[in-house]
């Protein structure tokens, strides 16, 4: 990408002195960063070796070794372009203050979305067209709980968000603002989550949503982190006391 604005220069959401190979650098980098190919790589990489990857054990060797490969991805990109990965990931906040604030929203999120997932299959029954969540199964004894409760921490809490924060800081340099940002993001957050279902899709978005704007508003993934981090460890506990209900 070019130098035509310093890095300390560009304000927030108002890209300037971008040309078109900027741009479409950034997309690529976004989509690269994604976990679409990476998952897919991997996927038949693990496959490759005899690892099916319908089963747990599958499921999670396949998070963790994307959540390590996209990490890495990112942070080689953005030292390629001279960016700090700790000024875009950490930001200038206190990490402790940042994380009590993340693990305050978690309660607030777990039962809200809750109350708007019933309430889509109150009103819009049709939205549920995925009965039982497929990622259930993942939760079904003590260990396997144990195991899920570590890799969403990784995949979920830590890689998303991370990815998140990459993303929305190239479209505030790149692609039209932090607020454009947040839009796509939060949309292919929820489209990425489509196996559990429209109406689960659609509450997704709206949490991928609520983490960015945190983002945008903090300048730091770690409130996210610890927000995302603590509401699905909330959601793995109530899927391994309710069975899955």
């Amino acid at each position: 990408m070019s130098d035509s604005a310093p890095e300390s220069l560009v304000t927030p959401g108002q890209p300037v002195g971008i040309d078109a190979r900027d741009r479409a650098t950034a997309v690529l980098e976004i989509l690269l960063c994604s976990s679409v190919p990476t998952q897919l790589a991997i996927n038949a990489l693990l496959r490759g070796i005899g690892l099916p990857t319908t089963q747990a054990s599958g499921v999670f060797a396949q998070l963790l070794l994307d959540t390590v490969l996209v990490i890495g991805l990112m942070v080689a990109i953005m030292r390629a372009h001279g960016e700090r990965p700790s000024a875009v990931w950490r930001g200038p906040k206190r990490f402790g203050r940042e994380a009590a604030i993340g693990f305050a929203t978690a309660p607030l999120l777990f039962v809200g979305s809750a109350i708007f997932l019933n309430a889509l299959r109150l009103f819009f029954p049709a939205l549920h067209n995925v009965p039982n969540n497929p990622l259930e199964r993942l939760a079904t004894s003590v260990q396997q709980s144990a195991m899920f409760a570590v890799v969403a921490i990784l995949a979920g809490g830590i890689r998303e968000e991370l990815q998140r924060g990459f993303m929305l800081y190239r479209f505030e340099k790149y692609l039209g603002g932090g607020h454009v940002g947040l839009v796509v993001t939060s949309v292919l957050f929820g489209v990425l989550h489509g196996i559990q279902g429209w109406d689960a899709m659609i509450v997704t978005g709206c949490l991928g949503a609520f983490w960015a704007s945190m983002y945008l508003s903090r300048r730091s993934t770690i409130g996210p982190i610890s927000s995302h981090a603590l509401f699905d460890t909330l959601q793995i506990v109530r899927l391994a006391i309710g069975g899955g209900r």
